[in-house]
């Protein structure tokens, strides 16, 4: 599925077109995709919100599947074996960010359906060092929202600081959120869930939120921490206003409207932060997919065939799917 012009959803952006099978490259693999995780970010590059996205483009970066062909030189998996594709598609390796631990930072990454084609699709090559194995007790569709709504969620809370026990606000309760909590009630955190959907909050409380309400209500209690999945500039200030001093509230989206003016003395001051999460390094997902076998994190997830990915798209768009949607391929 492919988006050629830059289009709402409703508008049907993707069409389905046949192309060559790709060829794994020198430590590439070739993966013969099963499914693929539909994420807000991939509504937010059919739509042209997003910078550098080149026409045409097969977004998709949620991508479990199993290896069909190995390039020269790649050793790190065989064929057959079935492993996750995610956000960060390639990185220098080089640059100071590279360097010290924070290639989320590259200066020259590449990212999994938006620079590069990603997983909309029957076929991918991935470098073999930016795949992941996946836990054993996963089934494929479940594992799907874990490489992205996982990772992102996880290094969310890593950016938080969140400590065991804390109260944390989930502001937005989507295909990362409803991951992110069952890490969160893991460490024994008191989770409090804020969504317009009447449907999200409820599916927040069955899994373990102790509060739930509407963005703009006040929580009974001051959080410790807070992210904000929503993305709306104006509920991050929301955020800083519900959280203690000293909290802080990181923002887990790639794209957001812009923030509305802040009030210092009632919602900033007091040592409270403010941080923004961009992407995620590999090592979060390896810590994330250990954490999640370990748990076992539960994903819920509405299938979709290929091409309906549209209308995938549209659903999540709306917040009519509760937990993840997710492309089921061929």
């Amino acid at each position: 599925m492919v988006v050629s012009e830059f289009k709402p959803a409703e508008e049907l952006p993707l069409r389905l077109h046949d192309k060559d099978q790709p060829v794994p490259g020198e430590k590439e693999i070739l993966l013969k995709i099963k499914y693929c995780g539909v994420c807000h970010t991939d509504l937010h590059t059919v739509e042209g919100e997003l910078p550098t996205v080149k026409l045409p483009r097969i977004p998709g970066h949620q991508v479990v599947g199993n290896v069909e062909n190995l390039g020269e030189g790649a050793h790190n998996f065989k064929r057959g074996d079935r492993v996750g594709v995610a956000w960060l598609y390639k990185t220098c390796g080089a640059c100071r960010f590279c360097r010290t631990g924070r290639e989320n930072l590259c200066l020259q990454a590449q990212f999994t359906g938006y620079q590069v084609d990603g997983g909309y699709a029957e076929y991918m090559v991935v470098s073999e060092d930016f795949a992941y194995k996946l836990p054993e007790n996963f089934p494929e569709e479940q594992a799907a929202p874990l490489l992205c709504a996982g990772i992102i969620g996880y290094r969310a809370l890593k950016l938080s600081q969140v400590k065991p026990g804390e109260k944390l606000g989930l502001y937005g309760f989507g295909a990362s959120a409803h991951v992110t909590i069952q890490v969160a009630r893991y460490w024994d955190c008191q989770v409090y869930v804020f969504s317009r959907s009447q449907a999200h909050r409820k599916h927040a409380q069955e899994l373990g939120a102790i509060w739930t309400g509407k963005p703009d209500e006040l929580p009974p209690a001051k959080l410790d921490r807070a992210i904000v999945f929503a993305p709306i500039g104006e509920v991050a200030r929301l955020a800083l206003r519900a959280v203690d001093r000293g909290g802080t509230v990181a923002l887990a989206g790639i794209y957001m409207s812009p923030i509305t003016e802040i009030d210092y003395e009632r919602e900033l001051y007091f040592e409270k932060s403010l941080k923004s999460v961009a992407n995620a390094t590999r090592q979060d997902g390896i810590e994330f997919l250990k954490i999640a076998s370990e748990i076992p994190v539960r994903t819920d997830i509405q299938i979709y065939p290929l091409d309906e990915a549209n209308q995938a798209l549209i659903d999540v768009k709306h917040s009519r799917v509760n937990g993840a949607a997710v492309l089921k391929i061929g």
